[in-house]
């Protein structure tokens, strides 16, 4: 177990680094100069602009920069916003909780909708109710996320606010504040949820479907066991291992946020932090989100193998 988690930690550690180096890369290849964008509208001279160059360091050798940007990351730094004039990293943590309220949310409502519906499915093959909710299901997936948004909001009309995360005049009690956090993440979620739970959904399902045949199964009905205990006892702790894995995956995206469905509802999370970052082009700002949600797929990416380790021994024996 040892080695298994000091492999896995080697690897995650050069995902990281990787992810840091391709951070830096990424952003210099978006059109666009941030000084030109932040001081549009403005009378600059060549001068006020070279000096607003230097002093954002956007005037070095690339390589340089990349040093810089190296060391920095090293010792916590995620660098200054452009836009906003303050730490990178205030500004994720400002935004870090308003979108694991809402992802989060969004993504167990979908993996328990999904499992059940692919489980259902699957023990129900070729029934009504399987062709019905895989359907259903696979319209839903295809639809974009933003399109999908936009219809929901024009549907409900006045029943859910359409943008924010709370009213001004909310009352500062806990409760009043809860209740009004959760009617304005009533669309954002909805959305979310009818577009990712058909990757649970499908993953169930395929896995049950294969095991519905199994010796052990067999064995088991001979035994004299009801179906329910076949399906609830045997075929579907089997048939979950690959759905950890996707559960796991979504679990490391929660952080990174929805940003087509965070900027139709105008929600304040990390997603749409993005998304304003993207106009500047705010480097900085941009480079550090990235590294925050990249580093979280890959530390949730390194718990579902060591999961997948403990649950599995077919796992253990490699």
């Amino acid at each position: 177990m040892r080695r298994y988690l000091a492999v896995r930690l080697g690897g995650a550690l050069v995902s990281l680094a990787l992810v840091v180096g391709l951070g830096f890369l990424l952003f210099r290849v978006i059109p666009g100069d941030p000084v030109v964008t932040m001081t549009r509208g403005r009378p600059v001279t060549a001068g006020q602009l070279a000096e607003l160059r230097a002093r954002l360091g956007v005037d070095e050798p690339l390589g340089e920069q990349f040093a810089d940007y190296v060391a920095a990351a090293a010792r916590g730094d995620l660098g200054t916003s452009y836009v906003y004039g303050r730490p990178v990293l205030d500004l994720v943590g400002e935004r870090l909780w308003p979108t694991v309220l809402l992802v989060g949310t969004s993504t167990v409502l979908a993996a328990v909708l999904g499992l059940w519906l692919g489980v259902r499915g699957a023990w129900r093959h070729g029934s009504r109710f399987d062709r019905v909710s895989t359907g259903v299901a696979l319209a839903q997936w295809a639809m974009p996320t933003f399109w999908l948004g936009m219809l929901l909001s024009m549907a409900t009309g006045d029943l859910f606010p359409s943008g924010g995360m709370r009213y001004p005049g909310t009352p500062p009690d806990f409760v009043s504040q809860a209740v009004d956090v959760a009617h304005h993440m009533v669309l954002p979620c909805l959305t979310l949820v009818a577009v990712v739970y058909a990757q649970y959904l499908l993953v169930m399902r395929t896995s049950l479907l294969e095991q519905a045949h199994a010796e052990y199964l067999t064995t088991a009905r001979a035994k004299g066991l009801r179906e329910d205990l076949v399906r609830r006892r045997h075929a579907v702790p089997n048939a979950l291992l690959p759905a950890v894995t996707l559960v796991f995956l979504h679990l490391g995206l929660v952080v990174s946020g929805a940003i087509t469905v965070e900027t139709v509802f105008s929600w304040p999370g990390l997603g749409l932090l993005t998304y304003e970052a993207l106009a500047g082009p705010d480097l900085p700002l941009l480079q550090g989100a990235f590294v925050v949600l990249a580093g979280a797929v890959v530390a949730t990416n390194l718990l579902a193998d060591v999961c997948l380790r403990l649950l599995d021994p077919r796992v253990r024996a490699v």
